[in-house]
Order: C-alpha cells, then sequence, then structure tokens
C-alpha cells in the first residue's frame, strides 16, 4: 500500500469541535454564520447552498449541500430534492461561466466512509469543473495534483457568475415573453 501525505488536512481533522455542529456535521454549522465568504458558501437557495470544497479536486470544486441534516436522500422532501435539483444546474451554469471548463464531474459519496467521503451523514453532490489536460504528468509521474487558484480568488468569481444568473421570478416573466424556462429557475439569496 502507498502512503499519501497531505498534511494540510490537518487543519480540518483538528478543527474546533464547535464547527462541528450537530454530530460533528459542518454542514449544519457553516451555513449558520454570517460570512458566507468566511464560509465559502457561495450560494444558497430556499433548502440548499453551493460551498467551495476545502480540499478541491480542481479548480471550482464546489458542493451543493442540504440545508437539513440527513444522510439519506429519501428523507428529504420532494421541495428540499427539486431545490437541490435546481440548484445544481444553477451551480453548473456559474461553473461554466466563470471557469468555463470543458465538462463537469458530478457525484456522490453515500453510506460510510467506505463509499470515499469524509461527512457520510450529511448527503450532498460534488460538481467538479474538468478540462482537457487537467490530468498531466504532476499527478501522473509525481503522485501530486496542482491547483492553481487561491479558494478566494475562485470564490469570487463563482460569486460574481452566481449573481448574473436570472432570478426566479425573472425566469417566469421572461418566459412569459418567450425567454427563460421557469423551471429551471432557482430563488439566490445573497444577504450574507
Amino acid at each position: 500500500m502507498e502512503n499519501v501525505f497531505a498534511p494540510w488536512r490537518i487543519e480540518w481533522v483538528e478543527r474546533d469541535p464547535e464547527e462541528k455542529g450537530i454530530d460533528g456535521c459542518p454542514f449544519c454549522v457553516l451555513p449558520e454564520r454570517d460570512d458566507d465568504r468566511e464560509s465559502r458558501i457561495v450560494a444558497r437557495s430556499e433548502h440548499a447552498f453551493v460551498i467551495l470544497n476545502n480540499y478541491p479536486y480542481n479548480p471550482g470544486h464546489v458542493m451543493i449541500v442540504p440545508y437539513r441534516h440527513t444522510g439519506e436522500w429519501g428523507d428529504l422532501a420532494d421541495a428540499e430534492l427539486l431545490d437541490h435539483a435546481r440548484l445544481k444546474v444553477a451551480a453548473i451554469d456559474a461553473l461554466e461561466d466563470a471557469l468555463a471548463p470543458d465538462g463537469v464531474n458530478a457525484g456522490e459519496n453515500l453510506g460510510s466512509a467506505a463509499a470515499g467521503g469524509s461527512i457520510d451523514d450529511h448527503v450532498h453532490t460534488h460538481l467538479v469543473p474538468r478540462w482537457g489536460g487537467d490530468t498531466n504528468f504532476m499527478p501522473v509521474i509525481g503522485d501530486t495534483k496542482v491547483i492553481v487558484e487561491a479558494l478566494e480568488d475562485t470564490y469570487d468569481r463563482l460569486r460574481e457568475s452566481f449573481a448574473s444568473l436570472p432570478a426566479a421570478t425573472d425566469a417566469v416573466t421572461n418566459a412569459e415573453s418567450g425567454g427563460a424556462d421557469p423551471t429551471r429557475a432557482v430563488r439566490l439569496d445573497f444577504d450574507r
């Protein structure tokens, strides 16, 4: 077995117990803070939020997270599931606008840590922007991934892109005149 050393993750492991929230869940505590930039929450909707991954696989790696604490998708109400899905579409639109990736991987680690995730008791969806050639010699030969943009810079770019998306009310108005499809709209909250 090969060891992978990631000393920067110790900050995550040793984070303040107050940040761990319900059963050690940062997804419950972070949205309660007053500063979305500090929490790295780039967008919010009624039932879910989009947050940057602190340890991204690629620049722009975000997660869509429902506010309700549950490890089972089946526990969420239809309104929560629909809002999550619409926010995922909005996040893909924002990623495409801000970062112009060649594609996006979407995924979920369901169940215990054996499924690959570190937070198994609060469902969420990962979106990872991908570019042709983003797997170059560094990860293949050097076994090292290089992230080329600071999280703060990615936050600013994505926040601006989310803010430029049509609001849900705008989408309904535009649809009446043959414009945006209101079924794809999500009401975003940028008050924090």
